[in-house]
């Protein structure tokens, strides 16, 4: 059975990096069969897709590239998500979750979330 679970602060200063990490039990992260993908849903608002990562490669939401970078650290089955220059609007529960690779199914395994509020 696989399991994602999200870690970090759950508060974070404007202007600040958020930085978030999500561990992988129960599967490999370096196996080419699935995506790695960080998605964020903001207080009263829809489910909002951040970036994926394989082994080989990242792919980034367009309007969030400039300030998200997410990596993987194989050794410890962990993928990390880190967006700079926060302000109080990336206040969101933030969820990893897993992707078949290849098949339009949207997410099959999800973390519980984790909730960021950007507030001074």
């Amino acid at each position: 059975q696989v399991q994602l679970q999200e870690s970090g602060p759950g508060l974070v200063e404007p202007s600040q990096t958020l930085s978030l990490t999500c561990t992988v039990s129960g599967g490999s992260i370096t196996t080419d069969s699935y995506t790695w993908n960080w998605i964020r849903q903001p207080p009263g608002k829809g489910l909002e897709w951040m970036g994926d990562i394989t082994y080989d490669r990242t792919y980034y939401r367009p309007a969030l590239k400039s300030r998200t970078s997410i990596s993987m650290d194989a050794s410890k089955n962990q993928f990390s998500l880190q967006l700079s220059s926060v302000t109080p609007e990336d206040t969101a529960v933030y969820y990893c979750a897993r992707k078949v690779a290849g098949v339009d199914n949207g997410m099959d395994y999800w973390g519980k979330g984790t909730l960021v509020i950007v507030s001074s």
